[in-house]
């Protein structure tokens, strides 16, 4: 059985901080926030439990079935918790819980491949897999537990062992899981460590950790990278999205209006792959923004427990303070608001769904990440001007292309600088399909086999041939 956290971690009950609920603005109740002493000791224990959970691959599969029952089992409480920390309806939290589940069963089920190399030699050569040590994998607020587990379930599945660190914004149901995930865990074999700055960037930096995996920010990133690199720590990097959706000239907005409206506002526009900017033509342009606005204006916005709310508020006060800077500074320029364009009275982290039209091109509301409920719809005269504008930003995660002719929307598609296009809807992923971003959008791949390996290193065994 697990020893607990007390024993483990001796006066790390004394120093905590606040988790605050965004539907009030109020704290509701603390996590530890742990110090750098303690977070030496979950390494050196990562480590330690490394070579047996390596050794095992059976057993590995089966503990991760095992974990994936266990998550479905206490289904109500993560999702409960996830919405009160975090913010979001709670029809999505338990879709969150299923995938976080579905993730683990996916992987427990995927194994590398030994490959033998023929090449004329006289020499039996095999390509097998080794896993590399513990992993660190840090966590944003929007997805916590999803994201947590599209980092530990491949790595786990590997034969690693993992430090898991989510935002201080979210730490609670992350730590519900990791008590959920014991039950069917080795210990020490996945440990959940939560505080405050700089908690992250020492557990990046660490000298024990051989594969750093993060998401969350371009700069964060970047300073993740740097950190990992006084190791030489291999980096998985999942960054920033400013995902293009651009609406060809037969497109039937009536049809398409309800999905592309979610793709942008789901969890509250805080998506990394979210769409972030609309191109329609211009001779559409009027009726796409009124169509958008309408759906702006009759989402019911309230707190995530409230049956009739389908848009929470934003997770937090600083990003809260982002998009009323870029959303007023974008007003202040010549922007109009269809739709929203200002923060909702009362308590809590509400900003009204918004729809920004006549945006200024070079805005920043347009050419960074605003991460939240708000949509810059803008004109485009022709095609190419269109496409060049979907890639003019430094980001390159998603986007997507709408019309009725299929064939010719893909060819659009296929222009789009990014990792993954969609045709007709955006930010629909499998579980065995790559993730990955070009330009600034990150580095590394997760998703299906591409995860699994790139929690492994290549381990070449030659011998003669037998005669």
């Amino acid at each position: 059985m697990p020893t607990s956290e007390a024993a483990r971690f001796p006066g790390r009950l004394a120093i905590r901080f606040p988790v605050v609920d965004p539907a009030t603005g109020e704290a509701f109740d603390e996590a530890p926030d742990q110090q750098p002493d303690e977070l030496d000791a979950v390494v050196d224990r990562a480590h330690r439990a490394w070579p047996g959970w390596r050794a095992d691959p059976a057993a590995r599969t089966a503990a991760l079935r095992m974990a994936a029952g266990a998550v479905e089992a206490a289904g109500d409480d993560l999702a409960r918790l996830l919405t009160r920390e975090q913010g979001k309806p709670l029809a999505e939290s338990y879709a969150e819980v299923a995938r976080t589940a579905a993730r683990l069963r996916y992987f427990a089920d995927l194994a590398p491949r030994t490959r033998r190399i023929v090449d004329g030699r006289p020499v039996s050569s095999e390509v097998r897999w080794r896993s590399l040590g513990p992993v660190a994998a840090i966590v944003p607020s929007n997805f916590p537990l999803q994201l947590a587990a599209a980092k530990f379930a491949p790595a786990l599945a590997a034969g690693n062992t993992v430090v898991l660190k989510p935002s201080p914004f979210t730490p609670l149901a992350t730590r519900l899981l990791d008590s959920v995930l014991a039950t069917a865990l080795p210990e020490d074999v996945l440990t959940v460590v939560t505080g405050r700055e700089p908690l992250g960037a020492r557990l990046a930096s660490h000298p024990g950790i051989r594969h750093v995996t993060f998401t969350g920010s371009v700069s964060t990133g970047r300073t993740v990278a740097e950190a990992a690199a006084a190791s030489l720590s291999r980096v998985t990097l999942e960054l920033g999205g400013n995902d293009a959706a651009v609406l060809l000239d037969d497109v039937d907005v009536d049809r398409i209006v309800d999905r592309l409206f979610w793709a942008a506002f789901r969890n509250c526009g805080q998506v990394c792959m979210a769409v972030k900017r609309v191109y329609a033509p211009a001779g559409l342009h009027a009726e796409v923004v009124e169509a958008l606005a309408q759906c702006a204006k009759t989402v019911t916005v309230g707190a995530g427990l409230d049956p009739d709310a389908r848009l929470g508020p934003v997770n937090n006060a600083p990003q809260l303070a982002r998009i009323e800077q870029v959303t007023q500074q974008a007003l202040a320029d010549g922007a109009r608001a269809a739709a929203g364009g200002h923060r909702l009275d009362g308590p809590g982290y509400f900003f009204a769904p918004t729809i920004l039209t006549d945006v200024p091109p070079g805005a920043p509301v347009v050419t960074g990440e605003q991460f939240g409920p708000v949509l810059p719809v803008l004109p485009y005269r022709s095609l190419d001007e269109a496409v060049d504008a979907a890639n003019g930003t430094g980001f390159g995660l998603g986007g997507s292309v709408w019309g009725t002719d299929l064939d010719r929307a893909e060819a659009v598609a296929e222009r789009l600088e990014c990792g993954t296009a969609w045709v007709n809807h955006h930010a629909e992923l499998s579980l065995a399909q790559p993730f990955a971003g070009v330009k600034d959008s990150g580095v590394g791949v997760a998703g299906g086999p591409w995860g699994l390996y790139g929690n492994l290193r290549p381990f070449v065994v030659h011998r003669p041939q037998e005669a």
